[in-house]
């Protein structure tokens, strides 16, 4: 097989699997956070019972997510050389300053906050889980200024003497109107995430009877988590309206591969259900709304939309002969697949909302909704991941620097073969631990309130987090 396509597989299936822990990274730093506050504000055992019980989750969640992000540092300089070497002096730049400004923030601070507990003075310890959440956030935004400049080139020359990109204003790197837009997006989706991450288990825990001192603070979580995916929905809703719009500009073909749009249309119609020939080369049926895709790509129901046979036919008239079509078919499902998880996240959550209303208990029948909510979301942010780096393709940097000419020249068929069968059992390892750990930690129930040591209790000491 192609050493190319092998090595995509891997950085792909590393790199979506990494993502299923950022965004509760994110929004579990803030929701530990903000529980801890209105703690420290109203003196409230129930809120620091539930400061302790999702901290506890968040720090295995954050483990994690190191472990699997440092995998991804290897591979550039392993299986993408050719990236590296050409863009290395833009794209090493934010990478750099995300691991020693936004990483050793975060690291440092939530250390304090770990052992910190009893032994600083309630203030302090309270706002080195907020500079720790904060450090996420910095985090985050760098990340994504770097795969935005892969998705629109900017604040760089390219050196032909030396044959490789270089950094000319890292400002409008840090800029970049993609990442403008995408960071607003990323965050209201890592809230939505968290909102039902944190709904399903506390609903799940007033399924299985939670009872006793366990049901108020659970009921009251599981009603803010509700919230949470309901109100961060509809920013991801907003966002991902204007992110679509700065796509078309800059990515048009990606747009034309979403909705499978093969002649250019004015106005254009949304495309709910289609059927294309096997090689994804024209469509044999499909289901249309006429004008609205007008409207998510130009913001006018009348605004003309290029088709993937006319962007084609430019392409190769500024790059030269080659095929730039991505792969329609994944192209338009995982968009499809990305909008209607978070659908559903969003049904689920508004059902436990109205099931609650007025103290009332959920049904049984609600467990099977609890354990499915969390994984919603995720499964959203990971189609919304394959989404966005497949319909890139065939470019590794937009319009600068194809995917075939990013793979290292000295890439191994069998190397890249065996380590990507290595990464995936010990990723599906790492995904029963952290299974494992999240349905014990959740079986255990609330921690009890020991406010002078946040972590230090006797309740499911063979989790090894008593810190």
């Amino acid at each position: 097989m192609d050493p190319l396509i092998l090595a995509r597989w891997q950085f792909g299936i590393t790199t979506v699997y990494h993502f299923l822990f950022v965004p509760l990274t994110i929004g579990l730093s803030f929701t530990v956070a903000g529980l801890q506050t209105a703690w420290w504000r109203t003196g409230s055992e129930k809120y620091l019972r539930l400061t302790r019980f999702f901290g506890e989750l968040f720090l295995v969640n954050f483990a994690l997510g190191v472990v699997t992000g440092i995998v991804q540092e290897f591979q550039f300089g392993m299986n993408w050389s050719g990236y590296s070497r050409f863009v290395g002096d833009i794209f090493g730049a934010p990478l750099a300053i995300e691991g020693l400004l936004a990483f050793f923030l975060e690291s440092t601070f939530l250390g304090l906050w770990i052992f910190g507990w009893g032994r600083l003075r309630p203030g302090v310890h309270l706002a080195t889980i907020w500079i720790a959440a904060i450090g996420t956030a910095i985090s985050a935004y760098i990340i994504l200024a770097a795969n935005a400049w892969m998705q629109h080139p900017v604040g760089y020359a390219v050196n032909e003497a030396a044959g490789r990109a270089e950094l000319k204003d890292f400002l409008a790197v840090l800029t970049n109107s993609t990442a403008l837009i995408t960071f607003p997006h990323t965050i209201a989706a890592a809230f939505m995430t968290t909102g039902a991450f944190v709904a399903g288990i506390s609903m799940w825990r007033l399924l299985r009877g939670a009872g006793g001192e366990d049901d108020a603070p659970f009921r009251g979580a599981a009603r803010v988590g509700a919230v949470m995916v309901l109100v961060s929905g509809l920013a991801v809703l907003v966002t991902g309206d204007v992110q679509g719009k700065i796509m078309t500009e800059q990515q048009p073909m990606k747009m034309a591969a979403a909705e499978a749009l093969w002649e250019t249309e004015q106005p254009a119609s949304f495309s709910i259900f289609t059927i294309g020939t096997p090689d994804g080369s024209e469509d044999v049926f499909s289901i249309r709304i006429p004008n609205v895709l007008s409207f998510l790509a130009t913001g006018t129901f009348d605004g003309k939309v290029e088709g993937i046979n006319d962007l084609q036919v430019k392409m190769e008239q500024l790059y030269g002969p080659g095929d730039y079509t991505p792969n329609t078919p994944v192209t338009y499902w995982t968009f499809r697949w990305m909008i209607g998880m978070g659908a559903l996240a969003a049904l689920a959550a508004a059902w436990f909302l109205w099931s609650m209303r007025r103290g009332r208990v959920p049904r049984r029948g609600a467990v099977l909704t609890a354990i499915v909510l969390p994984f919603l979301p995720l499964a959203a942010n990971s189609f919304a991941w394959m989404f966005t780096e497949i319909g890139r393709q065939p470019w590794i940097v937009y319009g600068l620097m194809s995917t075939a000419a990013g793979v290292s020249p000295t890439t191994d068929t069998l190397l890249v073969a065996i380590t990507l069968v290595g990464f995936t059992i010990l990723y599906g390892g790492l995904a029963l631990v952290m299974v494992g750990l999240v349905v014990r930690r959740t079986r255990a129930g609330l921690p009890p309130a020991t406010s002078d040591r946040g972590f230090e209790h006797e309740a499911e000491p063979e989790l090894g987090l008593g810190y």
